[in-house]
């Protein structure tokens, strides 16, 4: 995935995981496995996502599937951006 990086970083500042964040793989447990991804944080990380890549989210296209492991929210990232 291109922006599977990207995202691990935004995703690491915003829930200030520090070094945990290079922790995190494609695979990795988002929602339910770190407790600092709460209904605010998500807010917070989506809002982050919007800005660094200039997009914009409507409600109705986010569920717990986009956050359920960090390569399902790097898959949505690269569909905003396709389009």
């Amino acid at each position: 995935m291109q922006h599977l990086e990207e995202v691990r970083n935004i995703l690491g500042d915003v829930l200030s995981l520090g070094d945990r964040a290079q922790t995190l793989k494609e695979d990795s447990i988002l929602l339910g496995n770190l407790p600092e991804l709460d209904s605010m944080a998500v807010v917070n990380v989506i809002t982050a996502l919007e800005d660094y890549y200039d997009f914009s989210v409507d409600d109705d296209e986010i569920s717990a599937q986009t956050f359920e492991t960090l390569g399902s929210l790097a898959q949505f990232v690269e569909q905003k951006l396709a389009g």
